[in-house]
């Protein structure tokens, strides 16, 4: 395989990132956009040994599966991989990926069953966070492309809802009429980074981050987001650290309560600017309700990563008793919020710490607890897998949004991994002390090469 070079080939099957798969003589040639079927002219752009990667020069026989993309910058953004495949080959495609994470990374087997699909497949996301920037001489607002802090700028996004656009332009009209300039990573110039929106039920959380406490002409800003939201709240942020992190912790609040209550599932309960929530409302209430499935009347649940308290109060309602363990002090805020405004003060507790440093003390007073882990994409800390195998937790449920991670967690714990001094290697065999009983993903994030992951395990 040569650099430069043009090659004739078929389509075989789908990567981690939606992209095509070639087999060319000993050599595994990696291409974008490519669907499985499909018979193009690739252009080979880069080889690095046996694995190759290249881009359509021309599409010649098309795959049934193939859409026409809506998004005028899809293939150059990198939020969406997938919106040139028709939805039922996005859920197959979901399905795989979690059949090959378990099988390649964890050594674990398992049948995956069909994705459970979302009812919207596009303008779904509750949350916008847009990075701002220059180029040259010219602001850039928009969202980074595939591995890479390059802005590729954009007017709108269709897996946004329409506020999404509005909101956009009002953010260039405030930089253009005001003077004031997108962040510039490299040299720390700038005076805006981010701009966050969260959706509750039509009431917005708007926040703009910023390098300067002082931002001229936030007045206007306000007054252009007037005619945006007929109800919202905003906060400035205030971030000048050289870092990737979006917000700092200075919050400055200016307009608005700063804090949303809206229903769900028959809880009510509310959020901020930095409360966790999953981004696609119709797919979290299906998947809580099923998470709340798993549990009875006679239960505890120890629910870890718990956000806002959403899903400890569903648990609390049904069982026994619930504890939350959040670490953000604004989220753990808001579940004692929820839990006293549903009612469930001698059912619901909340611990403000991290999950690694509070469940030891928990499990010792709640022996037969069932235990919830809904973890960040780098998944569940391993001194927390070591506390739930110590203490021999009876079920654990466990909601992933990332593959990689929820399979290593998965061999932990049923003992198709094992720790040696060169890292985690796989046993061939599943010994340890949970077996699998309940899998099945979520299309939570549609268009995307993402898929969120509910498995229920229990103590042999």
């Amino acid at each position: 395989m040569e650099k430069n070079r043009s090659v004739l080939c078929i389509g075989e099957s789908l990567g981690t990132n939606g992209e095509g798969i070639v087999r060319v003589g000993n050599c595994v040639l990696f291409v974008p956009g490519l669907l499985p079927g499909e018979k193009a002219r690739v252009k080979v752009l880069k080889v690095k040994g046996s694995v190759a990667y290249g881009k359509i020069e021309e599409l010649l026989v098309p795959a049934e599966e193939r859409v026409l993309p809506v998004c005028p910058v899809f293939s150059r953004c990198g939020g969406c991989q997938l919106q040139h495949m028709n939805y039922r080959l996005q859920m197959r495609f979901k399905s795989m990926l979690v059949r090959e994470a378990l099988k390649k990374i964890g050594g674990i087997e398992y049948e995956v069953p069909s994705c459970v699909r979302s009812e919207k497949q596009y303008a779904y996301r509750n949350k916008l966070q847009i990075p701002v920037g220059k180029n040259g001489e010219k602001n850039t607002v928009g969202f980074f492309a595939e591995r890479s802090h390059r802005i590729v700028d954009t007017e709108e996004c269709p897996i946004h809802p329409d506020w999404a656009k509005e909101v956009i332009a009002a953010l260039r009209k405030f930089m253009e009429t005001c003077g004031l300039d997108g962040y510039d990573e490299e040299t720390g110039s700038g005076e805006i980074r981010h701009l966050v929106v969260r959706e509750l039920r039509q009431k917005f959380l708007v926040t703009l981050v910023v390098t300067e406490r002082d931002i001229r002409g936030i007045d206007y800003f306000l007054f252009l987001l007037d005619g945006v939201f007929k109800e919202y709240s905003f906060c400035l942020n205030f971030n000048s650290e050289k870092t990737n992190v979006v917000f700092g912790s200075d919050f400055h609040l200016l307009k608005g309560p700063g804090f949303y209550e809206c229903s769900e599932n028959g809880i009510f309960f509310e959020a901020g600017v930095n409360t966790f929530l999953q981004v696609n409302e119709g797919v979290r209430s299906s998947l809580y309700e099923r998470a709340c499935s798993f549990v009875s009347a006679e239960d505890t649940v120890i629910d870890c990563y718990a956000g806002g308290g959403l899903l400890t109060a569903m648990f609390a309602k049904r069982c026994v008793r619930a504890y939350g363990i959040e670490v953000v002090p604004e989220a753990s805020a808001c579940a004692d919020k929820v839990k006293e405004r549903n009612g469930l003060s001698e059912k619901m507790e909340n611990l403000c710490a991290k999950v690694e440093d509070a469940l030891s003390a928990v499990l010792k007073q709640e022996k037969d607890a069932v235990v919830v882990l809904d973890p960040p994409r780098a998944g569940v800390d391993r001194g927390v897998l070591k506390e739930i195998m110590t203490h021999g937790v009876k079920k654990v449920i466990l909601i992933s949004c990332n593959p990689a991670t929820l399979a290593r967690d998965l061999g932990i714990l049923t003992g198709s991994l094992c720790e040696t001094e060169d890292g985690l290697k796989k046993t061939g065999v599943a010994e340890g002390q949970y077996r699998v009983e309940f899998l099945q993903p979520y299309d939570m994030f549609p268009q995307t090469k993402h898929v969120e992951t509910m498995v229920v395990l229990r103590r042999i």
